[in-house]
């Protein structure tokens, strides 16, 4: 039986005339339209047309300049209008394009598929590769991937210096993520140190990344004075995983601040100290004091099981004690907002976001590649942060506060 089918096969079409032409047909319209767009622009700075005589122009023009501008579909040249705009104090400077900006070869979009593979694991190497049928036209050289990266670590620089007065912070979690970087030779495990705020309106902002040897009371007071240098308020609320050495940064700061602990954390100590035959009945007695009704029931059930355990498993119910009333700090907050306020969950997830998307890297070159990889991923918006559960009545108590 023959094919009867006249779809062409994918090697036919590489070659087939008619989609060349079509390509280039469409270039040509685009290059048409970009020349249109920033006729436009210029234009609309200098207050006149091309060769037109208006009491209100405050420029002219001289002559333009080539541009090659690489598209999703391939590359175009393009003619860059050239222009000196008249400033108020009677000097002269040059006109530049906003639409398309000094230097710019390439549209946000083909910078963002190139990113998107950098972030997921790619080379040079890859990238060029992966994105070949998209830019046939005009293949991505080593220099220009390399440029985009430095331009991702001007990012991170100016995004760590940013001023925080206009987040209206409210909730802030601290937690230490651990990532596999090279140093002297070895694979080592750097901790991370994170601030990730809540905004008045329940959104989930990145404040702060800082890498550090360990997670020692210097180094958190460290971030904790960069984000009051850069105009943070004090915070409603800190939720960490119970640190020492955080908790003392946290004093030393802002003394007197509520903090919550993890209970997730608190948990993992607790069967770290108990034998495995008893951790599903500490697992029941535990989740009844983090999960109660309200603030008296749940110290009620905290007393039950210090009663419970003090006697067989001394440790554990000496881990219990330690953690204090503020292993129960959320409880004084909306019930809605519990199951967001009482771990540090929302901080380990951009761990597993994290490793997901570079465990085909192994570890990280350097310190710096490392905080400009996870600072990228959610740049992009490769990871998504979302809004803290009872986020409603949350904006509600800071407008009445207001």
């Amino acid at each position: 039986m023959t094919n009867s089918s006249t779809a062409p096969s994918p090697h036919q079409e590489q070659g087939n005339p008619w989609r060349e032409s079509l390509e280039q047909r469409l270039r040509e319209r685009m290059r048409e339209l970009i020349a249109q767009v920033l006729e436009e622009e210029v234009e609309d700075a200098l207050g006149a047309q091309r060769s037109q005589r208006a009491a209100g122009r405050c420029g002219y023009r001289h002559g333009s300049k080539p541009r090659r501008l690489v598209l999703r579909g391939g590359a175009v040249g393009v003619a860059v209008p050239r222009a000196r705009c008249l400033t108020p104090d009677g000097n002269e400077r040059e006109w530049q394009s906003q639409l398309l900006p000094r230097y710019r070869r390439s549209t946000p979009e083909v910078e963002q598929a190139v990113l998107g593979v950098y972030l997921s694991g790619g080379n040079t190497r890859r990238i060029r590769a992966a994105l070949s049928p998209l830019l046939a036209q005009a293949p991505l050289s080593k220099s220009a991937v390399s440029r985009l990266v430095a331009r991702l670590e001007e990012g991170y620089q100016a995004w760590q210096k940013r001023d925080l007065a206009a987040e209206r912070i409210v909730y802030l979690y601290l937690d230490a993520i651990y990532l596999k970087v090279r140093s002297g030779g070895k694979v080592v495990s750097l901790p991370v140190l994170v601030a990730l705020g809540v905004r008045a309106g329940g959104e989930k902002v990145l404040l702060s990344l800082a890498t550090a040897g360990a997670e020692r009371t210097a180094a958190w007071e460290g971030l904790l004075e960069n984000l009051v240098a850069r105009k943070m308020g004090r915070p409603r609320l800190v939720i960490t995983d119970g640190n020492a050495g955080l908790a003392a940064a946290l004093g030393r700061v802002w003394p007197g601040v509520a903090q919550q602990r993890c209970t997730v954390h608190k948990l993992r100590n607790l069967e770290s100290k108990a034998p495995q035959h008893s951790h599903e009945a500490l697992r029941e007695d535990y989740h009844r004091i983090v999960y109660a009704e309200d603030r008296a029931a749940a110290e009620r059930a905290r007393e039950r099981f210090l009663a419970k355990w003090r006697k067989p498993c001394a440790a554990v119910a000496a881990s219990l004690e330690e953690a204090g009333d503020e292993l129960l700090t959320f409880y004084a907050f909306p019930a809605s907002q519990w199951l967001s306020l009482r771990t540090t969950n929302a901080i380990e997830r951009l761990q597993l976001e994290f490793r997901r998307r570079v465990k085909t890297q192994g570890a990280q070159p350097s310190e710096t590649a490392a905080l400009r990889l996870l600072f990228g991923l959610l740049a992009s918006g490769q990871i998504k942060l979302r809004r803290i559960k009872g986020f409603r009545e949350l904006e509600e108590k800071h407008e009445e506060a207001g």
